[in-house]
């Protein structure tokens, strides 16, 4: 990385939310958030843009808010996409190398992933990754980087995601529109392994289900490489449209009621235990059980691990991944997700979380996302972290320098203004 300071931004846009973060870089691996941005997510459906103009106006609301916590402007941002349109499959290329030496180059790395591109792409997709498994050469496999070694045969294989073109251009579009360039468009779960995932745990095996609105994605390691990754079209959204409908209240109560008092265990709960809930009216409040509410969210919760389960095991991948399970998004963050992922996935489960926001814990002061009042849900910055952390490592970094003048001011106010912004978030 060149000397000075400069900015990568992540841009995560998703069903019910849009985070826009924005991170200074000093040195080699000197990472710190200086800026953070949310604002509600109107214009998707299931991680899929239906109105161009809400979500960007979204979109620049967001960076916004992050660009006056930073005191920096951006110009760009690293792009996270979700939605069942996404697709992926396992291709295989293979290349002789050339030159009299023999050594391969990286025109001979890139002409044998060029190989594997090749595959059948209709007219109405583009491919957004093609992700390097593992070379063989010389029929050796097993190697990650085959720069300079001597062979005659190089072959790779890949991991390839493609997304419905018309999907893609309209995400593209509705980020220019809010003044952004667009650096790369980044599959979400790709990103989120980045920020929760260690080498360990990609190296012995393991699969992230990322819980999010409207979609919930998974993405399978196997030998520190992506054996597999899906996109399943059921989120938190629909866990709250079952609590809207099942205890007669509005959506957004419904949400406020699912985040603070809600349970995927309801056999642990008692039938003592009562919760205030809004009626459909907005006018009265009423008392119900909250062993209820939990039966409400237990059945959709089960189907979303029970789907998890069912891809792991079309894909083959049951027995790859020894390193178990990592839930993140805001739907793992219901109490009791670890354990019925764990009953029905029959893998162990942890929560996976990104080490760059610990920090905001102590600061961030919102009734509705802090759990029994001392913990803070870090889970749901687990995409945008990821997609800052991915353009730190495969972009070239935007020349943004972070004067001196603006950087004490924005350590200074950092964390006073995040509160700030959080109430009005929400």
């Amino acid at each position: 990385m060149k000397r000075g300071r400069r900015i990568v931004t992540g841009l995560d846009i998703g069903t019910t939310k849009i985070c826009a973060l924005i991170a200074e870089i000093s040195g080699e691996d000197n990472i710190e958030i200086v800026g953070i941005g949310l604002a509600p997510s109107n214009g998707l459906r299931k991680g899929i843009v239906v109105d161009i103009d809400k979500t960007s106006h979204a979109i620049k609301s967001a960076i916004q808010k992050a660009e006056r916590m930073a005191g920096q402007k951006v110009d760009s941002a690293y792009v996270g996409i979700a939605g069942s349109h996404i697709k992926s499959i396992n291709s295989h290329g293979v290349v002789a190398v050339t030159g009299d030496e023999k050594e391969i180059k990286e025109s001979d790395i890139k002409r044998v992933i060029d190989a594997a591109r090749i595959i059948p792409v209709s007219a109405e997709e583009d491919i957004l990754h093609v992700l390097p498994r593992e070379f063989i050469v010389d029929g050796s496999p097993g190697i990650q980087d085959p720069l300079g070694m001597s062979g005659v045969r190089l072959e790779v294989e890949t991991h390839i995601i493609k997304g419905a073109s018309t999907s893609i251009q309209n995400l593209v579009k509705s980020v220019l529109r809010a003044g952004l360039s667009v650096d790369e468009v980044v599959l979400e779960p790709l990103a989120s392994s980045q920020a929760v995932l260690s080498d360990d745990e990609k190296d012995l095996g393991a699969v992230l289900v990322d819980i999010g609105g409207g979609t919930t994605d998974v993405i399978v390691f196997h030998e520190g490489s992506i054996a597999h990754t899906a996109v399943l079209p059921v989120g938190g959204n629909h866990v709250s449209n079952d609590i809207a409908v099942g205890l007669r209240t509005p959506v957004s109560e419904a949400e406020k009621i699912k985040i603070m008092h809600g349970s995927v265990l309801p056999e642990d709960i008692s039938e003592e235990e009562k919760i205030e809930v809004l009626a459909a009216s907005g006018k009265e409040r009423k008392k119900l059980s909250r062993k209820l509410l939990c039966q409400v969210i237990e059945p959709r919760m089960s189907e979303v691990f029970s789907m998890v389960k069912k891809e792991l095991v079309t894909a083959g991948t049951t027995d790859l991944t020894p390193a178990g399970l990592i839930l993140t998004g805001g739907a793992s963050l219901l109490e009791g997700s670890e354990e019925l992922a764990s009953r029905i996935t029959e893998l162990p489960v942890r929560i996976g979380e990104p080490d760059y926001v610990s920090g905001l814990s102590n600061v961030i002061d919102n009734p509705v996302y802090i759990k029994k009042g001392d913990t803070i849900p870090r889970a749901i910055f687990s995409t945008a972290v990821g997609l800052v952390e991915y353009g730190i490592e495969n972009g070239d970094l935007k020349n943004n320098t972070v004067t001196k003048s603006n950087s004490s001011e924005v350590v200074s106010n950092f964390f006073s203004k995040l509160k700030n912004w959080f109430s009005e978030f929400f």
